[in-house]
This record gives C-alpha cells, sequence and structure tokens, in this order.
C-alpha cells in the first residue's frame, strides 16, 4: 500500500506494502496559503516515545481541525497509535495485536489504519471520535491494511491474498467491503492493485493507487465513486521492473499527485489534474544521477492544490518541499533534523490539511524520530 518512504521513517520495512471534474481545474490556480519562511514549527513527542536509534514519533495524517494521528515506538520497540489534539493533548492508544499504526483522520476525528497481532498478521481498524476501536479483515485476506478514510467514513485500503497477490478496497460505513483490481494488474506474487498513500481517497468517494502488472512494472489508476477503473501513466515512467508511476493522493477535486521512476531509477513528482493532464517536476537539489536512487517524493495534495512530500539530495540527505499550485517549490528542515551528509536522515512530512498545516516526522544524529507541524502565519 503505502510505498516509496524510507525506511527509518516506518515499520514498512517489515511490512510489503469518476472524479468531481467540473470547475476543479480552476483550483489549481490557487496558491499554498503560506511559504516555508512565512510559517512556523512545533515540535512534539508522544507519551513513552523512545529515545533510541529506530525509535520515536512519526506524525503521518492532519485533519482540517489541525487533529494529527500516528505512531510512536516506544524503549522496546513496540508500535503505539497516538491522536494529538490542535491544543496540543496527546491521547494513545492501541488497537488489538502487538502494534499499532494509525495513518489517516478525518474531520469528524475517526482514525483508520492498521495493527498486527502476534503471529506477525496484519489487520485493519477504525477507531472512532469516541475512541472504541473495530478491528476488520478483508474477505480471502492474509493481510489487511488501512490508509485513509474520508469525511463519510468510508476507508480505502489493500489486502494480500493467500498467493500473496495484492488487492484494493473500499470499506463503507456501515462494514461492508468492496474488493477491486485495475485493468492490467498482475496475478502473481507480489503483484496486483494497491492504495495511494494518506489521501488515496476524497470526500466523494474517488480513490487512487498504483497497479502492478505481470512484469511488475508500476501503473497508477484512479477510481470513480461509482467504481470505474481508469489506469495512467506519467510521461518518463520507465517500464522495467520496479519502475513506473506511484500515485500517492487524491484531493477534493480530482487532482492527483505521486511520484514516478524512470529508466534510470531516479524518482520524479508529478501532479496529474482532473482533466488527465500530468505535469512533472523535481524538488531543487533533488539528487537525478541515474542509478543512486534518489529524488522527489510528493506524499499529499490539498484542495487548492498545494503539495508536500519530501526529497533527497545527493549527500543522503532528505528535506521537505511545499509546491504550490502554480509550481513554486520551497524545501524546509524541521529543527533539529540531521542533516550529516550520508546519515539517511531529514524531515519527512506526510499530511496536509487545506489550511496549509503540514505534519510528519523529522530525524534527529541519533536516528530517533520526533513529530512535527509546519504551520502557515495568519
Amino acid at each position: 500500500m503505502i510505498g516509496n518512504m524510507n525506511c527509518a521513517s516506518t515499520v514498512i520495512n517489515i511490512v510489503r506494502w469518476g472524479m468531481l471534474a467540473v470547475g476543479a481545474f480552476c483550483l489549481l490556480s490557487v496558491d499554498f496559503p503560506a511559504s516555508a519562511q512565512e510559517a512556523h514549527f512545533v515540535t512534539f513527542e508522544a507519551p513513552s516515545a523512545g529515545t533510541r536509534g529506530g525509535q520515536g514519533t512519526v506524525a503521518q495524517g492532519i485533519n482540517l481541525q489541525g487533529e494529527t494521528v500516528g505512531y510512536y515506538v516506544d524503549n522496546n520497540y513496540a508500535y503505539h497509535g497516538f491522536v494529538r489534539t490542535v491544543r496540543g493533548e496527546i491521547s494513545t492508544f492501541d488497537a488489538p495485536g502487538v502494534g499499532t499504526l494509525p495513518f489517516g483522520n478525518n474531520p469528524e476525528g475517526s482514525v483508520a489504519g492498521f495493527y498486527f497481532d502476534l503471529n506477525g498478521v496484519y489487520h485493519g481498524f477504525v477507531r472512532s471520535e469516541r475512541g472504541n476501536i473495530n478491528p476488520f479483515d478483508a474477505p480471502g485476506a492474509v493481510d489487511t491494511f488501512a490508509a485513509q478514510i474520508n469525511p463519510a467514513g468510508v476507508i480505502a485500503g489493500d489486502y494480500l491474498d493467500a498467493g500473496y497477490v495484492s488487492h484494493a478496497y473500499v470499506r463503507a460505513p456501515d462494514g461492508k467491503i468492496t474488493p477491486f483490481d485495475a485493468p492490467g494488474a498482475g496475478t502473481g506474487a507480489g503483484q496486483g492493485t494497491m492504495t495511494g498513500f494518506i489521501d488515496c481517497i476524497n470526500a466523494a468517494g474517488a480513490m487512487t493507487g498504483y497497479v502492478i502488472d505481470a512484469g511488475s512494472v508500476f501503473h497508477g489508476y484512479v477510481r470513480a465513486p461509482g467504481g470505474k477503473v481508469t489506469t495512467f501513466d506519467a510521461p518518463g515512467a520507465g517500464t522495467g521492473a520496479s519502475q513506473g508511476t506511484f500515485p500517492a493522493g487524491i484531493n477534493l477535486f480530482g487532482a492527483i499527485e505521486g511520484n514516478y521512476v524512470d529508466a534510470g531509477n531516479v524518482t520524479h513528482g508529478f501532479v496529474r489534474a482532473p482533466s488527465g493532464t500530468i505535469y512533472t517536476f523535481d524538488a531543487p537539489g533533488a539528487d537525478v544521477t541515474p542509478g543512486d536512487n534518489g529524488g522527489t517524493y510528493p506524499q499529499t495534495i490539498n484542495r487548492f492544490g498545494a503539495v508536500t512530500g519530501y526529497y533527497r539530495d545527493a549527500n543522503n540527505v532528505y528535506h521537505g518541499f511545499v509546491r504550490a499550485a502554480s509550481g513554486t517549490l520551497r524545501e524546509f528542515q524541521a529543527p533539529g533534523a540531521d542533516t550529516t551528509p550520508g546519515s539517511n536522515n531529514g524531515t519527512f512530512p506526510s499530511g496536509m490539511n487545506d489550511a496549509g498545516a503540514i505534519t510528519g516526522a523529522y530525524y534527529d544524529a541519533q536516528s530517533v524520530a520526533h513529530g512535527f507541524l509546519l504551520i502557515p502565519e495568519e
């Protein structure tokens, strides 16, 4: 499900991981509310977060009210969920099992994510605004992952079947799960249909992600609220194994962002307009040397077309960026982020709301994760 992330910033190293188009494209000309230089950082730690390498606090999603969700790793390397209110109050929680990883939250305060049990099996969960946790599994799944929940309570995710083929699904508020496969999806282990990242489903129910074909090449897709699935490829996307197009998020009007990997294994960003037109970009300073596996990794897009994500430079340091709908791109580093050459540390934005507030994690010189908010000034 959630691909192309630095292994230090997530537990993904131990897991596999009809749009509202009318009048929408005009909103892509709206600029980002404030630049990174005109904003201020708030850093935070979840209670009981560990203080050694590979531990700490990782923020993931942020809703319109400014409530942040994510997970923290304690001193025993156990994973726990948290919700942080706009006032800075942090509540922790655990789904059944031994590790909890929340990823998305909606304006109503519900949280979606997944957890793993003592047998290493993954299950989806939804947590209500009152704190009640409801686990679930997709039909026929050996592992179930949930990425996001929209304002109506619809959850988007994917699952692995017994043959380790991926299938995407949508889960209705009443619990009904509808699996689907994008056209061209491979049927071998490590192939199939997967969701995007934190904003992979919008308020209308349109959904994005990627499909892995029989040659292990990645292609983007968008699923309309009615269920029609359309595939697409970013210009310049490679056609070799593990190359191709990787959508991450979709906004209210159907604009999609993500990255693509070219034939030289360089990663570039893209934005796909509701009309289907695709614009590609690279963050200034991103390593675009063929074979270096560097590049630009967009993570989320808000209703105004602003995109946030991160890029890796030639020194193996990660930097956050925010790209306005006009194409202006500014980079930023959270205070305390390690920028030592070769460290593979830095700043990793993951979520952004319509007010322009950005959340994510940064890693210090000991590779400990810390949560952050980048809040635009009024």
